[in-house]
Parts: structure tokens; sequence; C-alpha cells
């Protein structure tokens, strides 16, 4: 897992209401766009990010302007019809999604090195690459690939766990995937049904009722057309996950959940849920999956996981060992058991401790995105010699973090006396 402490895009979030910013930096040369085809990433030949240049993309963009769009295509917006519900407006065309700004001259952290004060100001003064990402479409994609044969489709999950991601390519990639995809998830008005469109440079989606040219004839005012509403805003969803410790220090506490492939053990983890701190998340989470009582509950770090789009904020918690370990009552695992430092160095020291295979990511992926129909759930597993007695996920994973750290002895535990449970 990369360093989170210094995210290497400005998302100039202040000036995402300006179309005639988004506008000037999607057509400028340094602009660079992000393609996805459903869950899946466009790859260079060395199997990188893509990042093509605007002249590469036009055509699937559509007719311009991109954002503050009129009524008619090929219109902006007039005086009349600026307004909190047309504020980069793009109602045609796929969405496309801002992603900031990679400034070439911080190198220090996300930051701008100019006082973007302003959108005139900000276009005058930009230096760096601007970030766009939309979604190609299944037809479009594969037209692409005929044509560009240097790309290729690549699936999220390998990507996130590539260790030799460099931060701007892990931050892209996760920014990109799960804003892509609450976009593409979001395609309708929760409120009245009418079809959505998209705002602030594919942050903020809106009712088409509420566009000033809108025919609502006969309808009912839709209810976003007053107050907060969070489903027009991107979602992130926290979920704790956390590995336990015993009383020495000395064993940690994981599961294999129900779905995972064989032999894979992982922290335990789960989402926080409304009214709930982190720490009683976390103690709720470890009692509902393993039966155990935990305390003493510490920070670690988070990582964000765009499968869609969960935050996962990192913990250890300590426990006494001898508490019977039940996985009866979510039913989420398969098994949960406490694993010794020896056992768990000599798996992280295995070449394949933490090898998942393409069959194993699609496992994964059905977790979350259910059942894709491309491969065969049931397909006979590859015979491996030399096999690891278990599996801990990669380092590209927050929990392969949370227990190479305690492993390696990076993060340090006194024992602690049973008397003072």
């Amino acid at each position: 897992m990369s360093d989170t402490t210094s995210a290497p895009l400005n998302r100039l979030s202040w000036l995402r209401t300006s179309h005639s910013f988004l506008n000037a930096i999607a057509a400028s040369p340094n602009a660079r766009w992000l393609l996805l085809n459903g869950t899946q990433h466009l790859l260079s030949s060395s199997a990188v990010l893509a990042e093509l240049t605007t002249e590469q993309v036009k055509s699937f963009l559509g007719p311009e302007p991109w954002f503050g769009q009129g009524k008619d295509e090929g219109q902006t917006l007039t005086a009349n019809e600026l307004g909190t519900f047309t504020e980069s407006a793009r109602h045609r065309g796929p969405r496309i999604v801002f992603l900031g700004l990679h400034d070439a001259l911080s190198t220090v952290n996300a930051l701008p090195t100019s006082d973007f004060t302003d959108p005139e100001t900000a276009v005058a003064k930009l230096n760096g690459t601007p970030y766009f990402a939309f979604d190609i479409g299944e037809a479009n994609a594969s037209a692409f690939l005929e044509e560009h044969k240097q790309f290729s489709w690549g699936e999220a999950r390998p990507l996130m766990m590539n260790v030799t991601l460099d931060k701007l390519s892990l931050a892209l990639f996760t920014e990109s995937r799960s804003m892509v995809d609450w976009n593409l998830r979001n395609k309708f008005c929760p409120a009245c049904g009418s079809p959505t469109f998209s705002q602030w440079g594919g942050w903020k989606l809106s009712c088409s009722t509420l566009l000033p040219w809108a025919d609502n004839t006969g309808k009912e005012p839709c209810p976003t057309a007053k107050g907060l509403h969070n489903f027009a805003h991107p979602r992130t969803d926290p979920v704790v996950i956390t590995l336990v410790l015993d009383e020495t220090g000395e064993k940690v506490l994981m599961g294999r959940g129900k779905k995972f492939p064989g032999k894979f053990y992982s922290a335990l983890a789960g989402f926080i849920e409304p009214a709930e701190t982190f720490e009683d998340s976390v103690i709720r989470e470890i009692w509902e999956e393993a039966g155990v009582k935990v305390w003493d509950v510490q920070y670690h770090s988070t990582q964000p996981w765009p499968f869609p789009a969960n935050l996962m904020v990192g913990f250890y918690a300590r426990a006494d060992s001898s508490q019977t370990i039940r996985v009866d009552l979510d039913n989420e695992l398969a098994d949960a058991r406490w694993f010794t430092r020896a056992e768990v160095l000599e798996v992280v020291n295995h070449k394949l401790g933490s090898n998942l295979s393409g069959r194993d990511h699609k496992r994964l992926d059905e977790i979350t995105d259910g059942p894709s129909g491309k491969a065969a759930a049931g397909e006979a597993a590859p015979v491996v010699e030399d096999e690891p007695p278990f599996r801990v996920p990669p380092t590209g994973a927050i929990a392969g973090v949370l227990i190479r750290d305690w492993a390696f002895g990076k993060k340090t535990f006194a024992p602690i006396q049973k008397g003072n449970l």
C-alpha cells in the first residue's frame, strides 16, 4: 500500500462549478484522459494506466462545449440559464469526471504552487497536467482496441493489488474507478425517477426536471429542488478493518470469508453503521464475526478502496485468546482462528504467500459486483507446487500492511497480564 499522507492530485474542487475553467483545461494539450469500460481500465502496452490526449478521445465526447451545455447541441449556457442547477452542467455525451491537477512544481503534496483564486487566473497560471476520466461504453471499447492494438483492457482489482504502481497512478486509478462507477450507477433521480445529468465535472448529479428548459407539465415538483440531498454527491462508505492481537502480542486473529479463495485469511472487516464511532464499530464487528470481545483499539492508517467506494480504516485491537471463537452470529466467515507470529512469517516470506490468480481476483470481484458470467466459478484451480499453508493479502491492500507491520515488528505491542484484561 502506497504512502497516503501526501496525495499527488490537487482536485481544485472550488473550480468545478466553472464551466469556462473546465472547458479550457479539457481542451488543453496538457490534459490527459483515462478511459474505463465498466470495471476495466485502459492499459498501455506496459500494463500501466493509459493516459490519452484530448485529441485521442475527442470523438467520444460529443460536440463542444463539454461543460456548461445549453439546451441545444453546441450551445453554452446563457446568462439567464446560469444557476445552482446548471453549474458546469453536462447533459449530453458520456459523463466526464475531472480528477484533478498534477502540479509539476509541487513536490511535497497536492497543494497548488499557484494561487488559483478564480477560473481565469487558474487557466492562466496552470502548471501541470489536468486529468479526466469517463466510461467509453462496451461497443466503443471493442472498436477502440481494433484501431489501437497497443492498448488493452485490464480488470481493476489486480491493478489495485499491484504494489509497483507509483503514487500518482494509484491516486488516478482509485479516484477514477470510484467516480466513474458512481456516475454510471446513478442515472435516475431517486426522488422522482427522472434521468439525472452531471454537474461540477462529474462530482454532482441533478434531476433533469431542474433544467431551466425542462417541460414539467403535469409533474409534481421534484423534492430535490429544495434542501440538501446526499444522493446528489459521491458517497464514501467507511469500513473498519482490524487485526486483533492476543494478550501476549505474539498471536493474531484472522478470518476466512465464505466467498474468499481457498486458504485465504485476512484481518476482520465491516462497514461502520450510522451513529457509531470507529472504535465502537471495531468492537461490534469483531464480536459479530468471531464472537470475540476486544479492547484497546488503536488506529493505524486508511486506504481508499474503490470497490465500489469504500474507505478502509485500519486498526489494531487486543483480545483474550482464551475466548471461544464462534462464526455463527452473522455467518460471514467460514473460519476464524489465531495464528502465531512464526506461522504468519512463514507465509509472508513465502513466494506464493500473497499470490492471487486471475481466478481468485474474479471470486473477490463477485463479492461486490455479483457474478460476471465471464468466467466459470467452478473451473479447476491451478495445481501449485510448494503451496504455503495459507495465504494473506498482499501489501497492495491495507490488511496486508497491518499483518506485515505486526509480523516484522514495525508495530510492537507489549504483553498484557491476564489480570489486566
